[in-house]
């Protein structure tokens, strides 16, 4: 079997990960977490917001929250700000959405990481392939993204 970009990229950073493959097609973020045996808080979303003509960021949020714009406009100091479309996070990562994951990224970004994704000691995010899952310890995923800022951009 392949082995999925993100933990290629991991292995190289020398992150302990281990990969997780549904045995069936993914259709719901509550069934990921199920299949994993992880509560749905602890599957970390890579979301891509495009902030400028050709500037991305990319933000990690933990499950089913909900990114408050206004905390993320003013966060970066941007009054204007949208979300990526397929084609842009395709282009920028490399990686389909639903497959995302912080890591192996085709351009370099700058990535945020929400403090939800900090609360769960253990996480699992996307890899780059379909129906496949990385999950690692949490410290060790902020620990391999440079100690990445995190940030409140999700209002409780």
């Amino acid at each position: 079997m392949d082995i999925p970009p993100v933990s290629k990229s991991l292995e190289e950073l020398g992150v302990p990960h281990k990969i997780f493959r549904h045995e069936n097609p993914v259709h719901s973020f509550e069934q990921a977490a199920s299949d994993r045996g992880q509560r749905a808080s602890q599957i970390v979303r890579s979301i891509l917001f495009r902030i400028a003509e050709d500037e991305f960021i990319m933000v990690l949020v933990a499950g089913p929250a909900q990114i408050s714009w206004k905390l993320l406009r003013k966060h970066l100091g941007r009054s204007r700000i949208t979300m990526a479309t397929e084609d842009e996070v395709l282009a920028v990562t490399g990686y389909r959405i639903g497959t995302v994951g912080p890591f192996g990224l085709l351009n370099p970004l700058t990535v945020k990481l929400d403090a939800s994704v900090m609360r769960e000691e253990e996480v699992s995010i996307g890899s780059g392939m379909r129906n496949t899952a990385v999950i690692l310890k949490s410290a060790d995923l902020h620990h391999a993204l440079n100690n990445a800022e995190v940030v409140s951009l999700t209002e409780n």
